[in-house]
């Protein structure tokens, strides 16, 4: 693409309008917060789960992300003042407003917006220009949470990505757009750019690789393999129709061979690019030998520090490297004789207001908007107070989707998905259409009223608890529990699936087994999902619910009465 400067100028405009601001300086006393003087001889770069926020933003991190089992009380499950002291950062201070949810307004307002794609490019280029020999590795939902990214099923996001100068990725959410449109872009957009890596994806007649398992670069002399893990329930998460002769999974004794491959082939470095979930990567961390840094994703856990988990073939570190564009991950490495002998990380932090927007990023951005900023700005109403969604159980944003399905559907009782993306709002802001989108926008947003027995309704509970809490990672999908509104019950999230879930109730009286019951709900699974006024878009029934609101009020959260957390550090 091509412009005039005319066009340029205009664009470098829309930028700025658009928050973009292209000669931002550091406050002061953080001139020296992007200083990271280089380490070794090989340096990876890390982001995912930006869900296609090319924009600056808020995002609330959670102050429920509860561990059990033998997560218990140990990264990624821990919040608020916990993880401060775990990881030794100083309360008030810039580290703990972008990884926990404390004071989260009030610091919002004194440390600005995080992450951008121009504001990303600008720390990215800077980190590259003082390293040698670097990889920039996406590790996937990227294409998906934005309006424009669903409009232009993902192109925006599949340009930002190709000027960022991402080497490698891997993908999830991508998926949902159909696997000819992933494939298309691999086949022509990405090719000889950037590689899309998936060792765990088959065809389900033959078994044959879909995509390549992985590549080995050379990062000043030093043959670095990394290998791509796609998100390994894809089919199960999601519409099957999607990926309809795909199969996926976690492949582990496939991943101890492709590892065995590449370090065959003379790799001194081996990395695997996931988008397992924390809790997955660090058990499959103890089971393959031979990785030595697992750059994982998918559960959006901002996680500082590197989990070096130990094994008989020598250590694994393991990484999350948070979500939204929110943070870059530095991997720096010392290679010696063949093998790893020392590292640096950090995950950093992007604060719009400490870094210049890129131009060049900026002007794409604003391109890509361009031709819906009128459909995006349309203000619906005004918030008095924080929106949210993350945490293992509702957030504020979720409440107000509950809120909007009972009303607009007539129903007693509503489910909303417990989406892990999704951007913050503080009191004072207007809702926008584009801030409904990025809460919404799938490609399968309809919403849907059933009937259900009050037996089916505690059977849908507990599955989706067990998926949250079953003590075994590999079953766990990395989602949080679904959202409920109407129906108060209690969660203990340490029993075992069928007793995780009880005292379910309806306006003080217990919910009946047999007794059918009005449920609304939206973004349906299930193949041709039987229900009423079935079809109509989730950001329909919210944008409508709003226009007639006008103002947002503080609203009490419908959470679970929840059981044997005590102690719990996972829970603020």
């Amino acid at each position: 693409m091509s412009l005039s400067r005319r066009e340029f100028l205009q664009a470098l405009a829309a930028a700025a309008a658009a928050g973009l601001k292209l000669d931002a300086r550091s406050q002061t006393g953080d001139e020296a917060f992007y200083d990271l003087p280089p380490f070794g001889n090989v340096s990876l770069l890390h982001f995912t789960d930006c869900h296609a926020q090319l924009l600056p933003l808020s995002f609330r991190e959670p102050s429920v992300n509860l561990g059990v089992g033998g997560s218990r009380n140990l990264p990624p499950h821990l919040v608020g003042e916990a993880l401060l002291k775990h990881f030794g950062f100083r309360p008030g201070s810039r580290e703990a407003h972008a990884f926990t949810h404390l004071d989260f307004a009030r610091a919002a307002e004194r440390y600005g917006k995080m992450g951008g794609f121009a504001h990303l490019a600008a720390l990215v280029k800077k980190l590259r220009a003082e390293r040698g020999a670097s990889l920039l590795l996406d590790g996937g939902d990227t294409w998906q949470g934005s309006a424009t990214s669903l409009w232009t099923r993902g192109q925006d996001m599949i340009e930002a990505q190709k000027l960022l100068g991402v080497d490698i990725t891997t993908g999830h959410w991508e998926f949902t757009y159909g696997a000819a449109r992933v494939k298309e872009v691999v086949e022509r957009d990405f090719a000889g750019r950037i590689e899309f890596l998936a060792q765990n994806v088959e065809t389900s007649d033959f078994g044959d690789a879909v995509f390549k398992a992985y590549t080995i670069r050379s990062l000043g002399g030093i043959p670095v393999a990394v290998i791509g893990q796609a998100f390994p329930y894809t089919p199960i998460a999601h519409p099957r129709r999607f990926v309809p002769d795909w199969k996926f999974g976690i492949e582990e004794r496939r991943l101890q061979s492709t590892v065995d491959e590449a370090r065959g082939k003379g790799a001194q470095v081996v990395a695997l690019l996931s988008h397992n979930g924390m809790d997955v990567d660090l058990k499959l961390a103890r089971r393959v030998a031979g990785i030595d840094v697992i750059l994982g994703g998918h559960t959006h856990d901002g996680v500082p520090a590197p989990v070096v988990v130990s094994h008989a073939s020598g250590k694994t570190l393991v990484t999350n490297a948070g979500s939204n564009g929110k943070f870059l991950a530095v991997l720096d490495l010392e290679v010696r004789g063949g093998r790893i002998a020392g590292h640096r990380y950090r995950l950093l932090p992007v604060f719009a207001n400490l870094l210049p927007a890129d131009p060049e990023m900026a002007r794409l951005i604003a391109t890509q908007r361009a031709p819906y900023t009128g459909k995006l700005s349309e203000k619906l109403a005004v918030t008095e107070t924080l929106l949210y969604r993350r945490g293992n159980f509702n957030g504020s944003f979720d409440q107000l989707i509950l809120d909007a399905l009972m009303e607009a559907k007539d129903a007693e009782i509503a489910f909303s998905p417990g989406f892990r993306w999704g951007t913050s709002l503080l009191p004072g802001e207007a809702i926008t259409f584009e801030q409904i989108m990025n809460q919404t926008a799938i490609t399968y947003p309809d919403t849907v009223v059933t009937r259900m027995t009050g037996a089916t309704i505690k059977a849908i509970l507990e599955d989706v608890c067990d998926n949250l809490f079953h003590p075994d990672p590999y079953y766990k999908q990395g989602g949080d529990m679904v959202r409920v509104g109407g129906m108060t019950y209690g969660c203990r999230p340490g029993a075992k699936i069928g007793r995780r879930i009880g005292d379910m109730r309806l306006r003080g009286r217990p919910i009946e087994a047999d007794k059918l019951y009005k449920v609304a709900g939206w973004a349906p699974i299930a193949e041709g999902a039987p229900g009423e006024n079935a079809g109509e878009p989730m950001w329909e029934v919210l944008s409508r619910y709003l226009r007639d609101k006008k103002v947002v009020k503080p609203r009490k959260l419908n959470l679970p009465r929840l059981v044997g957390v005590s102690g719990n550090l996972g829970i603020a």
